[in-house]
């Protein structure tokens, strides 16, 4: 490891503990900045009420410490809309967000159009399958951008349980992600969760970042965010254990292969020759091959679109 992540681990890397909540509610009120939280989701009926109902409990109804919560619905099938409204977020529906551009499927669209409905100098993204949800993954992410004027992003680090097995979660992360960044940007490697997607970070810094519109977001932005503010800017927290729902082997594969492409258009800027992932599946005739297109779409710098240039002016 280089010796300047050995230094980056000790003085970027803190627990939720390390802030107590009067210390935040005091740093917010001198600073006067305010902190939105968006909940990206698709199908998560079982579980965005409930990380609502807790984010708005603790940290806006005891503490005024988040001024607003925003559910980007990216097309639920499901009761996810209701179910977040109820529960007291401010509910958007993915399409109705800068009409002007079509919408395509993926995290990272979701994530992109979120900074036009929210309003807040820090914006904290957290996913909406969450199980047995604190209110510290939020408390300890938007902790350092309230206290360290320098920080201007900061990423959850967790355990990620798989059933029983403690530890096992974040298989991409450990085949994919993990070695791409140690092998190309080494200041990197010392993120425990790279591809977590329970992360903080200041708006003036989100607007100047383009955003792969799949799962190849969380690590076009850390990627994007070092070449742009530097690796002292970046942070990370440890907030306990991150419980969720598991995708299978093959939804993992594309997932992988959207990280692939985010990290080799970032290498070279290069074309890539077959954007597709040919996965196979057993029939009753043998296996079979699935082919699937992989995310080649990336969204500009908020900052540069029209719509939002005029809200700022307004």
């Amino acid at each position: 490891m280089l010796e300047e992540v050995e230094r980056w681990l000790i003085d970027r890397s803190w627990s939720v503990a390390d802030r107590p909540l009067h210390a935040l509610l005091a740093a917010k009120r001198a600073s006067g900045q305010t902190v939105s939280v968006v909940l990206p989701a698709l199908d998560e009926e079982a579980t965005v009420g409930d990380i609502v109902a807790v984010i708005r409990h603790d940290l806006m109804l005891q503490v005024p410490l988040v001024d607003e919560i925003v559910v980007v619905d990216s097309g639920s099938t499901d009761g996810t809309a209701e179910a977040a409204a109820a529960a007291g977020a401010t509910v958007v529906h993915r399409d109705a967000i800068l009409p002007r551009i079509p919408a395509v499927p993926g995290k990272g669209e979701v994530l992109w159009r979120s900074l036009l409905v929210t309003r807040g100098d820090i914006v904290c993204f957290v996913d909406a399958d969450l199980r047995d949800f604190s209110s510290d993954f939020v408390t300890g992410i938007v902790g350092p951008l309230l206290t360290e004027p320098d920080v201007q992003l900061v990423k959850a680090m967790y355990d990620r349980p798989l059933g029983a097995a403690a530890g096992q979660g974040g298989r991409v992360t450990e085949l994919m992600a993990r070695p791409l960044l140690n092998m190309h940007w080494p200041q990197l490697a010392g993120f425990v969760q790279p591809l977590g997607g329970e992360y903080a970070a200041r708006r003036c810094l989100l607007e100047q970042l383009p955003f792969p519109v799949g799962y190849g977001v969380e690590l076009g932005m850390l990627v994007d965010a070092l070449h742009l503010a530097g690796l002292d800017a970046l942070a990370q927290v440890d907030v306990g254990v991150r419980k969720h729902r598991h995708q299978d082997g093959r939804a993992l594969g594309r997932m992988a292969a959207a990280i692939y492409r985010t990290a080799q258009l970032r290498l070279a800027r290069g074309h890539l020759i077959r954007p597709a992932l040919t996965q196979f599946e057993r029939s009753d005739d043998g296996f079979e091959p699935r082919t699937y297109s992989v995310d080649t779409e990336e969204r500009p710098p908020m900052r540069e679109i029209a719509e939002y240039q005029a809200r700022r002016v307004a």
